[in-house]
């Protein structure tokens, strides 16, 4: 039970620092570029991969705080950290095919269902 409140905290806390990230950026940028996003998915996959390299190495921490940390904090502040923490997870295992099939499917496929659900919205409302 307690695992489940700090990833409840943790991910509210997350969801809190990358609305606020790209906002600011976002707002002092004045840019269509959506650079608040990538900012902060760069930031999250540094984020996990050198706390994720502190708890499971030289600085260990207890399962429930590790996973408050990096899936609670980090997964609220961007689920894109945890996809670059497992495809480094696979390619550290030497174990490539997976890796590459995990980019390839994860960008591929969500940018297709995003693609797909969008034109279900507009075939069911007759919007072009």
């Amino acid at each position: 039970m307690f695992r489940v409140v700090l990833l409840f905290v943790g991910g509210g806390t997350g969801t809190l620092l990358r609305y606020s990230m790209q906002g600011w950026l976002s707002r002092g940028l004045m840019s269509t570029f959506p650079l608040g996003t990538l900012v902060v998915n760069v930031l999250g996959c540094f984020l996990i991969g050198f706390l994720g390299g502190m708890f499971f190495g030289p600085r260990p921490i207890g399962d429930d705080y590790r996973f408050g940390i990096l899936t609670g904090i980090l997964g609220g502040f961007t689920t894109f950290s945890t996809f670059g923490w497992e495809t480094m997870q696979l390619t550290s295992d030497r174990e490539f095919l997976a890796a590459s099939a995990n980019v390839i499917l994860s960008v591929g496929v969500g940018l297709a269902a995003v693609w797909f659900g969008k034109q279900i919205v507009q075939m069911l409302y007759s919007i072009s």
